[in-house]
């Protein structure tokens, strides 16, 4: 063999070498890249996965504390309306004492009155029991009615005839019932005892007594509370 053909071959066996080792080197580079490429676009989406969580986490909790300011602030509101609608009704509820519109009791006295069959006797008028009234009042009453009609500042307790009495517009006739609520003692010895007016009615031969009682059921005001002048 031709020493140039020799050179020649052994040239291009070192040429291929060098190209081979050459793509090899190309083909790992490359390789690599795309791993390190891979590898970082894999942290970047991991990166951008845990900033969405957090986010979202942030946004959940937002919600969660709105909520939670909300139910308390409802709460909150809820309780003061309930507590608002409780002293209304109870201020309606006192209102509706004061004037006398709801039932009532308490403990007290029980004053029962009889006219007698006495033609110098003249029977109970009104006078006599707007006197037990006035008596029942300053002893301090708390409320009074009589055979069922609740007594109140604008009762009118008038005669339209013999043994024949009006209160509220309604006719009432003996016996007379007078019941008052308030402390027992205060009210019977102000009637009873020297000067007391049913001691001086039982003296001129009308039959009366006072019974104490625990328990004193007093009606309401039935009828219409209205004003004539008060503007």
């Amino acid at each position: 063999m031709k020493k140039g053909k020799i050179t020649m071959i052994i040239t291009i066996a070192i040429s291929c070498f060098a190209l081979v080792f050459i793509m090899c080197m190309q083909f790992k580079l490359v390789r690599q890249t795309d791993i390190t490429s891979i590898e970082t676009m894999r942290q970047e989406e991991l990166r951008l996965e845990l900033a969405n969580w957090k986010q979202m986490y942030k946004q959940a909790e937002e919600q969660y504390e709105e909520k939670v300011s909300r139910l308390n602030e409802y709460e909150k509101n809820q309780k003061s309306a309930e507590e608002s609608a409780k002293l209304v009704e109870e201020t309606l509820e006192q209102t509706n004492m004061f004037l006398a519109k709801t039932e009532v009791e308490g403990q007290g006295i029980e004053i029962t009155i009889k006219d007698v069959k006495d033609d110098d006797i003249k029977p109970i008028a009104a006078e006599d029991l707007l006197i037990i009234v006035d008596y029942l009042k300053l002893a301090g009453a708390e409320a009074i009615s009589i055979n069922g009609e609740r007594i109140v500042n604008m009762s009118d307790i008038v005669d339209i005839a013999d043994s024949i009495i009006r209160i509220n517009q309604q006719r009432i006739l003996s016996p007379y019932v007078i019941k008052a609520i308030g402390d027992p003692t205060n009210l019977e010895s102000t009637l009873m005892g020297n000067g007391g007016y049913i001691e001086t009615l039982k003296s001129i031969g009308f039959e009366a007594n006072i019974e104490r009682e625990n328990k004193i059921i007093i009606p309401k005001y039935n009828k219409e509370i209205g004003y004539k002048y008060i503007q």
